[in-house]
């Protein structure tokens, strides 16, 4: 029997304006689909022009600039609900869908789908549930005492994964679609009895103790900082849709 992490697996990755889900913008996004281990992917890919000025410092990170987008980028509002039908469609049947930082594009992509659609990503999935395997909440579980930091790019070497061209989302879905099987394969004695689905609920538990970690060792420092303990996507908030 095909173990999860060597079966039918998705990936999705986006780039944005910034790192606040609430009031940032996407201005990119990819879906990589692959069905098994070391098949040909298939991409899809979206170039939005956000109707916001993109700030030069997320310009540096994935080198997308105002006139670019504006020359090639779509209207926002048909794009990402393509994204979140693109997503549902996966999801439906049956492959698990790889999301490095869940919290982050996940979230995104509903404050987007509520500013443009007047909806949401669970309204766009119409009762499809989420099963997302995130590589950050594994390693950090699985590989918990490991010192130094845990990016995308930090794990693919560590994984001895290749990632040319960091920030084009189709370049990171990929890598952390190769990252998450080369988490199972490591870890294989602690994975393969579980099922995509069965790990979804526990890396919501393991997210939520990893996040409180955080947040203990924020206030240890005398740090105001606040970190959620949501996983995969974050509660909606009365000021997201604005």
């Amino acid at each position: 029997m095909t173990c999860w992490y060597e079966g039918p697996l998705a990936a999705f990755d986006t780039e944005t304006t910034g790192v606040d889900v609430e009031e940032d913008r996407i201005v990119s996004a990819a879906l990589v689909v692959q069905d098994m281990t070391g098949a040909r992917p298939r991409v899809l890919r979206w170039l939005i022009d956000p109707g916001v000025p993109v700030p030069p410092g997320a310009t540096e990170v994935h080198g997308l600039t105002d006139d670019f987008l504006h020359r090639n980028g779509r209207w926002p509002a048909p794009a990402v609900e393509e994204m979140a039908r693109a997503l549902g469609e996966q999801c439906g049947s049956g492959r698990p869908l790889v999301v490095m930082n869940a919290p982050f594009d996940l979230t995104i992509l509903d404050r987007e789908l509520r500013r443009h659609r007047a909806s949401s990503l669970a309204a766009a999935l119409e009762g499809v549930p989420l099963s997302v395997l995130d590589p950050r909440v594994l390693d950090k579980h699985l590989d918990r005492y490991r010192k130094g930091r845990r990016r995308l790019t930090d794990l693919c070497a560590h994984y001895e994964v290749e990632l040319d061209g960091a920030h084009d989302a189709a370049v990171d879905a990929l890598a952390a679609l190769e990252v998450v099987r080369a988490v199972g394969r490591r870890f294989a004695s602690r994975m393969e009895r579980l099922t995509a689905g069965e790990l979804h609920r526990q890396q919501a538990v393991w997210h939520a103790a990893q996040a409180r970690g955080l947040q203990a060792w924020f206030s240890r420092q005398g740090t105001a900082e606040s970190v959620d303990t949501a996983w995969p996507l974050r509660p909606e908030l009365p000021a997201a849709a604005a």
